[in-house]
């Protein structure tokens, strides 16, 4: 209550609400499915035709994800052949939550899955030095898998590899992108809170607050 009350007004409007743009990265080999899961994810759409992107593309999803929080999503949707140079450093500042796509019907791209994690976490941490929650997805679950992953061999690469889980997901039959992206933005909620004080508070806004500064803000937690 301590915010309504110092405006003096009384109006229920001061009510203090935590909004939040989280940048999350979305990476992995050229066709694992990476713009598929994005635009299924974010617009509900799924095609066999997209062309591969170029450089980096981003989308915007906005989750009322309690009364009192809102969530901006920002997924950035770095290029395949993008994969370990220069600029994926630039792609990838700011950045506290990443999705790593491959694609289960071939197995390349599941042995690539090591080499984007530990790219990740050479570019990118959080303010406490560690890495940022990253989810595999295995995704094209719809189709018949090429390799030998079954949910515990599973299990214990994402322990190994220090990823927070790891869900099967199609992007066309709309298999567990929400499930996952949800699980996602929990890890990252929960890193939030156990940073001291300047972290803790980014985010923090009154309804009154000049609406891009709150995203400038925003941006940095």
């Amino acid at each position: 209550m301590a915010g309504g009350e110092r405006s003096g007004g009384g109006s229920a409007e001061v009510v203090e609400c935590r909004e939040h743009l989280f940048k999350i990265l979305v990476i992995g080999e050229l066709g694992v499915g990476k713009t598929s899961i994005i635009k299924r994810y974010v617009h509900q759409l799924f095609s066999q035709h997209y062309r591969a992107t170029i450089g980096v593309d981003f989308a915007l999803k906005v989750l009322n994800w309690d009364s009192k929080t809102l969530v901006r999503l920002q997924l950035w949707d770095i290029a395949g052949q993008e994969r370990f140079g220069n600029m994926t450093r630039v792609y990838y500042k700011e950045a506290v939550g990443a999705l790593v796509v491959f694609d289960v019907t071939r197995g390349s791209t599941f042995d690539a899955v090591s080499k984007w994690k530990h790219d990740l976490d050479s570019k990118v941490l959080l303010p406490n030095g560690s890495p940022i929650p990253a989810v595999l997805l295995a995704n094209k679950c719809d189709q018949k898998k090429d390799g030998g992953q079954n949910s515990s061999s599973m299990d214990q690469f994402c322990k190994d590899g220090g990823f927070a889980g790891w869900f099967e997901t199609s992007a066309k039959d709309n298999i567990n992108i929400d499930e996952a992206t949800r699980f996602l933005v929990e890890n990252i909620l929960a890193n939030l809170k156990t940073f001291p004080g300047e972290e803790n508070d980014v985010g923090k806004i009154k309804l009154d607050t000049d609406p891009m500064k709150a995203e400038s803000k925003s941006q940095c937690c």
